[in-house]
């Protein structure tokens, strides 16, 4: 494939030439390929197919994961966030040591390869807020915990240039993968100043479904604003905003 240069940017096709859009800009690739029909049915593809179905599943569980989570992603997310979301759930997916190659799945894969995940990989959260925290969870009470040390915004915030205030979330998942249900819930720090002032320690709780029989994910983040006459803007339209999966847990 080839990126297009140029004023005028195409989308469609001429001739032999595919011309769209994609995360990397406006390209253009030759048209070709094999038969649909033929992939479908040939045994000498079926492995193909197999990797086709994998990553099928891959997508789904991505999306599923992200509309979960859409509420606080919204703010915290990269261009390629898709693309890099899929490649982490494909390498969970196979993981899976009981299902034949082919039907592999989440459900069944090791989710903790998520752990540590930040949806906006221009700015990770460890880098970002790099404040020590620790996530709790009791699967039979349905209890979800994330205790934050105290810390000074100032010294230990990488906050952008005109950053006046900022606010901390953890939000929870369960997740269905098989039905591609999802259930949500969020908690948040409020709005705080950015500046000198020591933040003690706080716990962000939340509860889910008791004895829960399917897959949890939590996140934290951290959004960024600044203050004009009395109101609250976001800054840069989430570009330093950062938000990661900071535990996993799958039932027994």
């Amino acid at each position: 494939m080839a990126k297009q240069a140029g004023i005028i940017k195409l989308e469609g096709t001429i001739g032999d030439i595919a011309f769209y859009k994609s995360g990397d800009g406006h390209m253009a690739r030759f048209k070709g390929g094999i038969n649909r029909k033929r992939i479908a049915s040939n045994p000498a593809f079926k492995r193909t197919r197999e990797n086709g179905a994998e990553f099928g599943r891959a997508a789904k569980g991505g999306k599923l994961l992200r509309n979960a989570m859409q509420v606080m992603l919204q703010q915290a997310k990269d261009p390629k966030v898709v693309s890099r979301l899929t490649t982490v759930l494909l390498a969970i997916i196979k993981t899976d040591t009981v299902s034949p190659r082919g039907s592999r799945n989440l459900t069944l894969g090791n989710l903790g390869f998520l752990n540590g995940f930040d949806f906006n990989g221009n700015s990770p959260l460890k880098t970002t807020f790099p404040v020590p925290f620790a996530g709790s969870f009791d699967r039979a009470t349905g209890s979800v915990g994330l205790a934050l040390e105290a810390f000074n915004p100032e010294v230990q915030i990488a906050a952008p240039a005109g950053a006046t205030h900022f606010k901390l979330s953890a939000g929870v998942s369960e997740l269905d993968f098989d039905e591609e249900t999802s259930l949500f819930k969020s908690v948040d720090s409020g709005i705080l100043p950015y500046d000198n002032a020591p933040v003690a320690a706080m716990n962000l709780d939340l509860e889910i479904t008791a004895n829960s029989p399917l897959a949890v994910v939590q996140v934290l983040s951290i959004e960024f604003f600044q203050e004009v006459n009395g109101t609250m803007y976001p800054l840069q339209n989430g570009t330093y905003n950062a938000m990661t999966v900071v535990q996993t847990d799958q039932p027994a």
